[in-house]
C-alpha cells in the first residue's frame, strides 16, 4: 500500500459506507496508521494529522485522527467509521491546510470553527464528537476525502490562497497561474 496523490482518479470518487467492521477494516486501518507515521518521518516540518482511507486507494468511509496534534512524538491515531457531520457553525475560519495527497501545495481554507459529527469507533462504539478550531477542520477536511474533494476544491480561483513549503519549513505564496490554474495534474484532469 502507499499514500496516492493528485491526479488519481481514486481521490474523486465517493466512498462506500463500511457495513461490518472485520479483519479487512482493522487492515485497512493498520496500513492507514503505518503510511501516515511512515511519511512523517520522511517529512521534518510537518505533522501527519490525518488520512482518510481513499488516500490509500480504499474507497471506505473510514478516516484516522492523531490522538495529540501538538506531540509529533505520540503518533497514536482514533479510527472513525462512517463519520458523518450533523452540523458545522460557528464563525467561518481561513487557516493553512497541506494534503498528503496533494504533494508540495498548501492553501488558506475557510472552514466552519465548529462541527458535530457521529461515527463508529474501530470497536463498533458509536460516539457523537464536538470538536473546534484545529480538530474540527482536520475533521471535516478528512470527511471532504470520502465525497472526493480536496481542501483545493474550496479555494479554486483564489489566486492569494496557494502557498508551497520553502526549505526552511516556511511557507511562501506561489504564482497561482504558473504553478496552479493550468496545473492539469494538481486537479486531476491529466
Amino acid at each position: 500500500m502507499k499514500i496516492i496523490t493528485t491526479p488519481d482518479r481514486c481521490l474523486r470518487e465517493k466512498s462506500e459506507k463500511v457495513r461490518v467492521i472485520d479483519e479487512e477494516i482493522r487492515k485497512v486501518i493498520a496500513d492507514m496508521r503505518k503510511l501516515s507515521t511512515d511519511w512523517e518521518a520522511d517529512h521534518p516540518y510537518e505533522l501527519s494529522a490525518a488520512m482518510a482511507a481513499p488516500q490509500i486507494g480504499v474507497l471506505k468511509r473510514i478516516i484516522i485522527i492523531r490522538d495529540d496534534m501538538e506531540d509529533k512524538k505520540n503518533a497514536t491515531f482514533t479510527a472513525l467509521i462512517n463519520p458523518e457531520v450533523i452540523r458545522a457553525e460557528g464563525k467561518t475560519v481561513t487557516d493553512y491546510e497541506g494534503c498528503l495527497s496533494v504533494p508540495s501545495i498548501y492553501g488558506k481554507v475557510p472552514r466552519a470553527s465548529k462541527v458535530k459529527i457521529k461515527a463508529k469507533l474501530e470497536d463498533g462504539t458509536e460516539v457523537r464528537i464536538k470538536a473546534t478550531g484545529e480538530l474540527a477542520r482536520t475533521l471535516l477536511h478528512e470527511i471532504d476525502h470520502l465525497d472526493g474533494i480536496l481542501f483545493i476544491d474550496h479555494i479554486k480561483g483564489v489566486k492569494d490562497a496557494f502557498y508551497e513549503m520553502n526549505d526552511n519549513g516556511d511557507l511562501v505564496p506561489v504564482d497561482y497561474e504558473e504553478k496552479i490554474a493550468g496545473n492539469k495534474q494538481l486537479w486531476g484532469e491529466e
